[in-house]
Order: structure tokens, then sequence, then C-alpha cells
């Protein structure tokens, strides 16, 4: 059956009638496919009516000419899940996204091209954008509304008034996108703020807004920009993302309840963000950079009406019960978290991981970065003579690891710019450099990652040669599960890098949370599945297992660790801790 969307003087319009939005954001990626159906239908039980998601391009297409839709990210499934729980959906296909997503979305071997002028009109860049919109429109496409499917909005780029006004890109990004197929309305989205609206704005797109509070005024400056067509929050913030080495952001329930109805009542459509946040699993969290670099944790849960692992919470009856003084919602059956079960095991060593990934990558006379030795490359070791002792200084990004003939001399850290070190008398300098998420908003987009120029022994350069290897970080799962030798952990205590692996047996398939509390930093796998980073620095102290990568039966857990561990065993808790709270 199909349907007209439009946009109608006051209001949006399905076949003609009035209708609001009253939607929420999930992105695909973040979910385990095999969840997506249980997170939509519950924010349906919510009283939503439309799904927003993103689509990161580099999530698709992390190798130039390898694009992938397939498994975690198959929009076409997801897109037509929504449709089958009888809503709608709501693209945004960037290029760039933001959403605290690794590089903003945009791909590695992009941005590794320096020639190439980022959201912009530059040829070189809508070459590029324009083959990645024709792929993701030809999934959206027979999925309009009008030709029976779930979307009603395409979104063109994203906040772009925060960061140019380069009208030309608009117009080119808009033109591509209905020469693809896309007939249902277009929107714009940023922050209420006079400079931001005008620079994103083009007249064949309907602005939006992305505020959490102060509602009545971010809506008013929304409506002297936008003078006709119904009012939209595309991003009502209801809670906050986390970095490393910070704490767990949280907002009260009541008040961002009470921010709902505000808008509601105002008549103005909504897209909650995040209705259900995820999990930044594997390599994927962002960061940002306002002055002091900061990495984003691996979860996602955003403080979300529905948690990381699928939990109604007290925001969640809170929404419903706004949403009900203004739309119809269904009937919600009981449903009570659960505990997930607490298996535990003792660790064996497989040794040093990184041998078993290295690649020798030769030498070079300057130390290259990350993005000239190839698309997602994360970590790193520079190796060269430099004789003598002094001071070591050196721009890495993010995090290094410093020996002095093999020996372990400290650790040089953006994060608190922390990038010079006394090194002692020797002969061979060892760095292991590790990224630890790329930048996802403003300027610093794209930026290159490893070493940065060349380090300096007490003021003088060291010129090299250096010999590189790089190591895949994805691939030290199977490494370590698939390794010949292995040796009972029999202290608790493991100093890094070591691979460490044990099996844990389960009734039948569960969500675990895996207690990271007395390790390092590193990344963990469960069964196969990348799971993501953990590290001390907190507030995390879980990592979210989704039910789907468990099995009945017995169950394998690897970790790499980098550091060091002071209980190195493999456990689990009954409940996330995803640190100390802060609102």
């Amino acid at each position: 059956m199909t349907s007209r969307f439009t946009i109608g003087e006051t209001d949006f319009l399905l076949d003609g009638a009035p209708h609001r939005i009253i939607s929420g954001a999930m992105h695909y990626p973040r979910v385990h496919p095999d969840l997506w159906r249980d997170r939509i239908r519950k924010a349906r039980l919510m009283g939503l009516n439309a799904i927003e998601t993103y689509v990161a391009w580099n999530a698709h297409e992390p190798v130039k000419g390898q694009w992938r839709e397939d498994g975690d990210v198959d929009l076409g499934r997801f897109l037509d899940i929504i449709a089958e729980e009888g809503m709608h959906a709501i693209v945004r296909p960037g290029p760039y996204v933001c959403a605290e997503w690794h590089n903003g979305g945009l791909p590695t071997w992009l941005t590794a091209d320096k020639s190439i002028r980022l959201r912009s009109s530059d040829p070189a860049y809508l070459a590029e954008v324009t083959a990645y919109l024709e792929k993701v429109n030809a999934i959206v496409a027979p999925r309009q509304i009008d030709r029976g499917g779930s979307v009603i909005l395409v979104q063109i780029e994203n906040e772009y008034g925060a960061y140019g006004a380069d009208k030309a890109y608009l117009e080119a990004l808009i033109r591509t996108t209905r020469d693809n197929g896309i007939t249902v309305p277009l929107t714009q989205v940023d922050q209420p703020i006079p400079h931001m609206l005008q620079g994103g704005a083009h007249p064949e797109l309907h602005m939006t807004g992305s505020f959490g509070s102060r509602i009545d005024e971010r809506l008013a400056t929304l409506r002297e920009f936008q003078p006709t067509g119904p009012l939209m929050c595309m991003e009502f913030w209801c809670g906050w993302f986390d970095h490393w080495g910070e704490k767990h952001h949280t907002t009260a329930f009541a008040d961002s309840a009470a921010d709902l109805d505000r808008l509601l009542a105002a008549g103005a459509s909504v897209n909650i963000y995040m209705v259900h946040g995820g999990t930044n699993f594997a390599l994927t969290n962002g960061a940002n950079d306002s002055g002091r670099y900061l990495p984003m944790v691996t979860s996602y849960d955003y403080d979300s009406p529905i948690s990381e692992s699928g939990d109604l919470t007290e925001k969640f009856h809170a929404f419903r019960e706004v949403i009900a003084r203004h739309a119809p919602v269904p009937d919600l059956p009981a449903v009570e978290p659960v505990e997930a079960p607490t298996p535990s095991a003792a660790f064996e060593s497989v040794g040093d991981p990184l041998e078993l990934v290295a690649v020798d990558r030769g030498g070079f006379p300057t130390p290259p970065t990350m993005d000239e030795l190839g698309s997602d490359v994360v970590l790193v070791e520079y190796t060269t003579d430099a004789a003598g002792s002094g001071v070591l200084e050196a721009e890495v990004r993010d995090y290094a690891w410093v020996e002095r003939d093999g020996a372990p001399v400290g650790r040089l850290q953006r994060g608190i710019g922390d990038l010079s070190l006394a090194v002692p008398e020797g002969r061979t300098l060892r760095m292991l450099v590790e990224e630890t998420g790329r930048v996802n908003y403003d300027q610093k987009i794209g930026e290159a990652k490893g070493l940065i120029g060349t380090p300096l022994l007490d003021g003088a350069p060291l010129d090299g040669p250096w010999r590189v290897r790089t190591f895949d970080v994805p691939a030290l799962g199977a490494a370590v599960s698939e390794a010949a030798d292995a040796t009972p952990v029999a202290s608790g205590r493991v100093a890094g890098p070591v691979g460490l692996r044990a099996g844990f047996d389960l009734d039948e398939p569960a969500d675990l949370f895996l207690d990271t509390a007395g390790w390092g930093k590193g990344y963990a796998w469960i069964n196969g599945f990348f799971l993501g980073r953990y590290w001390r620095r907190g507030p995390q102290r879980t990592l979210y297992v989704p039910g789907p990568v468990t099995r009945a039966g017995r169950n394998e857990i690897v970790v790499v660790e980098l550091e060091s561990m002071t209980d190195a065993t493999a456990r689990f808790l009954a409940r996330p801790d995803l640190g100390h709270e802060v609102e």
C-alpha cells in the first residue's frame, strides 16, 4: 500500500491529513541485527510512530570500492523491519553524520587525501560523495512511503551550518539525491542559533532544529528562520555521551519528560535522540577535540529510554506517559529487567599477540602517519636507532608506549597533553602508537593519526631510518583464539601486551556484562564478536555482550591486554556498570 507524505503550510501531511512525527533515533550498526526488531518494537510501545537512523559511510565502505550492505549494515533489512512494525523511517545519510561515530562517518581512505576539501563543493570530494549517495539511495528509494515502504523524510548533510555555508555543495547533494529517485521531502538540521541556521539553509530543504532544553526559545528561533511548515526538533537530546576519563552522564528523567511535553504541547514534531543508543562495537567510537582531545567510550547507552541492553528505563515510562497526552500509545505488556548470568573463568595466556598479526612495512626516512599506511590502521610500531639519553618529544595521536632497548620507559598521552618523556641512555627506541578514536565534529575531522612529524631527542630530530610495523587489531581475536601455545595464568596478574582466552558455559544464549575491573587497556571478543575497547580510565566498567553472539554450552572470551591486569579473570556481572553518574 502506498501513501503520500508532504509538507503543508503548517503541518506534515500524510495522504493530505495533518500528521505529527513522534520519532526516535536508533543507529543500526550500533545494535546487533538480531536485536533490531526487539528495539524497534519497544520504541513503538513507547508511543513512537517513526525511527530515525544515520547512515555511516565508513561502516558500508571501510575500504574504497569494497561496499557492504549485509549483516550489521543491512540498511534495507532495517528499513523493512521498521515498516513491518507499522512505523515510518527517517534516513540521514550525511555523507557526514557526526553521531560520536569514528571520523564522523567519513571513511579514512577519503580523509587521508589532503588535497580534498571535505564537506564542500570541491569536485574531487563531490565525485566520491556522489558515488556513495547513489549506493545508499538505491537502498532507500524503493523503500519510500510512496512506493509502499517506510521512509518519509531524507536529510541532506548534517549540522552543516556549524561547519560551513557552501550553498553549491548543498545544491549538489540535493540534485544527486533527487536524481537518485528520492521523492519524499528533504530536510536539514542545525542548532537554533542564527548563524548555524543561515549556514545550513537551502530553499529546497525543510529546516529542523537540534536541542534538548529551552524549548519555547528554540522553537521561536526556528520559526523565525522557517516561517511556514511544521516545526520539528530533529534531535531532542534526552541524554548525553561519555568520554574516557570523565563521569557517566545522565539526565533527570522528569526534566527530560517535562521538556518533551512542552515540545509536543507546542504542536511540534520530534525525533528523540537517542531512543536507543546501542554500542560502539569494535573500533567505531569517535572523539571530540575543542582544545582537548577526548575519545568516546565503547558504550553508547546515552541514558536513553531504552538502555544499551534493551531495558525499559524510568525515562521510557515517563516519556510514554507524556506521549499518551498527545497521541495514542499501544498497550504495554509487563517487561521487567532480567539479571544476566554471572559465569567466571580463569584465563590462559598465549604470549604477545601482536606478533601474530604483525605486518612489516619496511623502512622510512621519517615516521609515516597511520593514514599513509592504509585504511583504518589503528596500531603502529615505530622503531629507530637513537643513541644517547634525554627528553623525548613527540606528537602522538593518540597514545604511545615507549621502550628503550626493549625495556618500558613510559607513555605519551595526547588526551592529557603528555607529549614528552625522559628516556635513559640506550640505542633502540620503540614507540607503539594507538589511535583511540577519530574526531567526529568540527574542523579536526580527518586529521592524521600516528606519529605526526619527526620526534626530537634533547631537541635534535630523530631522522631515522624508521622501521615500521602495523597490527591488524580486528584480527587479534581470531589469532589469540587459534594460537597453539597457551599457559594458565596463575597469579591473576599479567603484563602486556598479552593475549588471554578462557571458556565458560551458559545454559542458553543471554545478554552478558563483561566485568573489566582490574584490567588495563585493550580489546575484547566473545565467540569471535569484537565487543570493543576497555580502559581502566573509565567511567565504563562493563562491556555489553549481545545475547545473539552467545550460545548454549561452551563460549569463548578473548582479551588482548596492552598494559597490565591486576585481576586476570573473566567475570560477568548481573547488571551493567557504566560508571559514576553525573547529571
